[in-house]
């Protein structure tokens, strides 16, 4: 690989720091539910690193973002505690919701991640309520709305968008276009040129970029973001990227043939990011240190989630929306 003109070092070294955080909590989550401790489904998002960490370096810590059911990257680029993180997984007190949202709805406030969702496309909607307050509050933060390629077939893509360019709210939709939807290849089910095409066909300037180039991730979302910021209402980020892992941790992935799973591991956004640094002067050892410093502190939470309490039978029915009429009790 050549290396690219002008290449910030610092800045690709702390994507890759980030990558790397990512893949070993992703490593631990499929091990966690391998060996029983997750019940539940698990949804990895192995091979699609870039796109977390090139969005989430232009957010501000009170800034906003939704997810998906495959959201783990993006809430520990955002800035959330991976020890916290992995006890929520577990089901554990310590967790980010104190156990009671597991993987497919781990959320934490503090860090301004609204929450992922087991529901395909509904981080869509509440991401354009959020950024509706933020604009009827005259609040400066933005929302960043992270979902797949399959939501785009769900009719809450389409009424977020519109809702969100006729209103100009303050928002930038990042579409994580994996491929698949599910276990079904996208372009077999979506009509029409693309994600990117039906924003645009709304008023929504729309980029697409290589998902798995951290760099081009970067300069993108760098780009977007501050025309957000700007007041220049809505904006799309179409990332085309794989998943290296099944759908979820328990899918063998027979849709897709091994062959063309192992062609794809040439480009994972990690390989090709430790490629760069190497081309552009960065030590081996650099890279293997931050793999190390990325296990270990993921082992050290993984110890930490497992020697957690679990949440008190008491506070079962405390912070959710209904819990049905007093006399059910």
């Amino acid at each position: 690989m050549a290396a690219r003109a002008n290449i910030d070092v610092e800045r690709l070294l702390a994507h890759y720091r980030a990558m790397a955080r990512i893949r070993a909590f992703e490593e631990a989550a499929e091990r966690a539910h391998q060996e029983g401790h997750v019940k539940g489904a698990v949804h990895l998002s192995i091979g699609q690193e870039a796109v977390a960490a090139g969005v989430c370096i232009h957010l501000k810590r009170e800034d906003l973002i939704t997810t998906t059911h495959r959201g783990h990257g993006h809430t520990i680029a955002k800035g959330a505690d991976t020890g916290a993180m992995l006890a929520e997984l577990l089901g554990r007190a310590s967790g980010t919701c104190q156990g009671k949202g597991g993987s497919l709805h781990i959320a934490d406030f503090s860090i301004g991640m609204l929450g992922a969702n087991g529901v395909v496309a509904a981080g869509l909607t509440i991401a354009v309520g959020a950024a509706h307050a933020v604009k009827l509050r005259g609040e400066r933060r933005i929302v960043v709305c992270f979902f797949g390629d399959g939501a785009t077939n769900r009719g809450p893509f389409l009424e977020s968008l519109n809702w969100a360019k006729i209103y100009e709210l303050p928002v930038l939709f990042v579409c994580e276009d994996n491929g698949f939807a599910a276990s079904t290849r996208t372009r077999a089910m979506s009509a029409g040129p693309g994600p990117d095409a039906r924003a645009e066909s709304l008023g929504i300037p729309a980029r697409t970029i290589d998902g798995n180039d951290v760099i081009a991730v970067d300069e993108a979302a760098g780009e977007l973001v501050e025309r957000v910021r700007a007041g220049a209402g809505p904006q799309f980020l179409l990332a085309r990227t794989y998943r290296l892992k099944g759908h979820t941790a328990s899918d063998l992935g027979a849709y897709r043939s091994a062959a063309e799973v192992e062609a794809r591991k040439a480009d994972d956004p990690l390989k090709r990011a430790a490629e760069l640094l190497k081309v552009s002067g960065v030590a081996d050892e650099t890279i293997i240190a931050i793999d190390a410093e990325a296990r270990a502190e993921i082992a050290a939470a993984w110890k930490s989630a497992l020697g957690a309490p679990w949440p008190a039978v008491e506070l079962a029915f405390t912070d959710v929306q209904d819990v049905r009429m007093p006399s059910w009790r």
